[in-house]
């Protein structure tokens, strides 16, 4: 982390003013607390900016040279942590030129000409997040791939399905994980939707209303490797869709992690006791010595409504803005920063915590013998065997009664009882009550049979 030593220096527009800003507008104002770890990004756009001006010969050859000489020492400071932030300057952008005009003098009051600080940053927050959102896709996919180990493991190890958090169908603990592995396919997709939306230039819009400079912007697309350029100067600087839209894609992931959190937590308490967490992703008691809490996911679930309010901080921030740009949008930055540095550090934590879930399949299947998990396994037998599905409804319904005030499963029910609920009932309808027997029987795309979890488990691998 670097650590900031503030100087003071004049501004850039203080002539238009006859008396100093005060210091408390200055911290008020500034944004080099936060924004500078956009340097690299800003070095970037800037080097990519003087090539198109040399090109297109509004600066010099020796310019050029000499802005790309002081941008690689200022990138070295930057890195090495001895790089001077000073208050004074703002921000990133002001910042690195005030230290680029100190190292090489005129060439380095000339890069920003037909620019404005408005283009500048917007270009810079799009490079930034498009950085951003290729290192989520490369941990989205490694917690896929955690999330398939485990359920290539577990493709045949039956687990109670749920509806309203009451024992509905038997299930695979590999089917219930794949369902996590289409979710997070569906965020990469989103994710990958925001980048080709993002990755247009906004550079070259100037201010507000473009530049009376012959400048290139398509050369500095192709540099910066943008897809194309915003085409409208006054859409280009205030535009923040992009930023919603990487908040919005960001919250439906951690909606995902969140409803996967909720389950390892009450997978794990005594009451179920379906899976346990490896210790050192779990804290204890100050007080009571027998326990183990599952603090990461129960983190996770809660930093979900962090990234929450930055999504709704930034869609109110960007509701009342006329056009073009207003320094409202200073504002944007720390939700968003905050929230990819919450979405990041929750992805890598989850995948490196979901290959170390013990499951306990002794526990899984206990559960399914509570539940009458095939009751609706017992309502299809009687369907093929040509009684209409609602009356094979209610005679299951009927069964399932007598075999809660026993106190037994359906498949503990005698032959002779079980055909008081209908006559089509046979010798074979045991085969029906069995799990294993649910589980193969959803033989299709899509289905908890085990041939299908393994069959769907090599199709989201090649997908990886």
């Amino acid at each position: 982390m670097l650590i900031a030593t503030f100087i003071m220096s004049d501004n850039t527009w203080s002539g238009r003013f006859a008396e100093p800003v005060s210091e408390l507008v200055k911290r008020y104002t500034a944004s080099v607390f936060f924004d500078r770890r956009m340097a690299a990004q800003d070095i970037r756009g800037s080097l990519a900016h003087a090539k198109m001006l040399a090109r297109q010969g509004i600066i010099g050859a020796q310019d050029l040279a000499a802005i790309e000489g002081g941008m690689a020492q200022i990138a070295g400071e930057i890195d090495a942590g001895s790089f001077e932030w000073s208050l004074d300057a703002e921000d990133v952008h002001l910042n690195i030129e005030k230290r680029l005009t100190a190292l090489v003098g005129d060439a380095g009051k000339r890069l920003h000409t037909g620019r404005s600080r408005n283009d500048q940053v917007a270009t810079d927050i799009r490079l930034w997040l498009r950085d951003c959102i290729d290192d989520i896709d490369g941990l989205l996919r490694n917690l896929q791939a955690a999330l398939l180990d485990v359920a290539e493991r577990h493709a045949e190890t039956p687990l109670p399905g749920f509806t309203h958090l009451q024992v509905a169908q038997p299930v695979t603990f590999g089917h219930h994980l794949l369902a996590y592995v289409e979710m997070l396919a569906r965020d990469r997709s989103r994710f990958a939707d925001a980048r080709r939306r993002m990755n247009r230039l906004p550079l070259g819009a100037a201010a507000l209303a473009g530049t009376t400079f012959p400048i290139d912007r398509e050369f500095v697309a192709q540099e910066l490797g943008f897809d194309g350029v915003c085409e409208n100067s006054l859409d280009a600087v205030s535009d923040r869709d992009f930023a919603i839209e990487f908040c919005a894609a960001a919250s439906l992931v951690m909606t995902h992690v969140s409803r996967f959190s909720e389950e390892l937590i009450l997978w794990m308490s005594p009451r179920v006791g379906f899976i346990d967490l490896a210790d050192r992703f779990c804290t204890g008691s100050s007080i009571m010595p027998q326990k183990k809490n599952p603090d990461v996911p129960e983190l996770a679930r809660g930093k979900t409504g962090r990234v929450y309010g930055h999504l709704m901080g930034l869609l109110t921030l960007m509701k009342g803005q006329p056009l073009a740009y207003n320094k409202d949008n200073q504002e944007d930055k720390e939700p968003l920063f905050d929230t990819a540095d919450t979405l990041i550090d929750t992805l890598r934590i989850f995948a490196d915590m979901v290959p170390g879930v013990r499951v306990k399949p002794e526990n899984m299947a206990a559960a399914l013998r509570q539940g009458y998990a095939t009751a609706t396994d017992l309502a299809d037998y009687l369907v093929k065997r040509g009684l209409p599905f609602r009356d094979a409804h209610e005679a299951v319904a009927r069964a399932v009664r007598a075999a809660e005030a026993k106190n037994c499963d359906l498949a503990d029910l005698p032959l002779a009882e079980l055909q008081a609920f209908s006559p089509l009932i046979g010798k074979d309808v045991f085969d029906v009550l069995t799990v294993a027997g649910s589980l193969a029987a959803r033989d299709h795309i899509g289905g908890t049979a085990p041939v299908q979890v393994k069959a769907a488990i090599a199709r989201a691998r090649l997908r990886l």
